[in-house]
């Protein structure tokens, strides 16, 4: 039964999707917080220049 165990290759297969999975949500979750970041200096600098024009 152990070497039945030790033979199979489900278990391996199942890690391997999980490292998967995980290395793809820690690629979006970086993505999409750098593009927050971007998006939100972005909108700051706009404000600034609206400020600076209406004073």
């Amino acid at each position: 039964m152990l070497q039945k165990f030790l033979a199979s290759k489900d278990g391996t297969t199942a890690v391997e999707y999980a490292l998967i999975a995980g290395i793809l949500v820690l690629a979006i979750v970086t993505g999409v917080t750098e593009l927050g970041r971007y998006v939100g200096a972005t909108y700051d600098n706009v404000a600034d220049e609206v400020t600076a024009a209406t004073n």
